[in-house]
């Protein structure tokens, strides 16, 4: 593998290559990386809007709204019209809940991998920056 110069593309790579190995584990399930996200930050966040859920994601309208409507179509995530008619309310449903708990073994089973091949302080210290890396470009804006 080559190394990128581009902070851009350096992460864009490294991210395809991690949601290729979570995919694999998770296929089992029956769930893909994204979908696993979804159900995990409606987990952790509980009833949430579509906006708030895509901003703390930071995915796309287009597409959280089309990941969203298989998940709903899946019987995982229940819709329902927010007080501004725009506005959606996410919650899990008992099926989103229970694959969430299903998949939720192959996810820990992929994190406790790859941690043990990154090394845990390099883990610790790679969470940290993505996360605040992520909080930097987002409060930043285009500045």
């Amino acid at each position: 593998m080559v190394d990128l110069i581009c902070m851009c593309a350096s992460f864009r790579r490294a991210s395809r290559t991690l949601t290729q190995m979570y995919d694999t584990e998770l296929r089992r399930e029956g769930l893909r990386a994204t979908q696993f996200t979804i159900l995990q930050a409606l987990t952790l966040a509980g009833g949430i809007t579509q906006g708030r859920l895509g901003g703390i994601l930071a995915i796309d309208s287009t597409t959280l709204t089309r990941t969203l409507k298989i998940m709903q179509r899946e019987g995982w995530v229940s819709m329902q019209r927010g007080e501004d008619r725009r506005e959606w309310r996410l919650g899990l449903t008992k099926e989103g809940e229970a694959m969430y708990k299903r998949a939720l073994p192959s996810w820990e089973r992929t994190q406790r991998r790859l941690r043990k091949r990154v090394g845990n302080e390099e883990w610790e210290q790679l969470m940290k920056l993505t996360n605040g890396l992520a909080h930097v470009v987002a409060e930043g804006g285009e500045q």
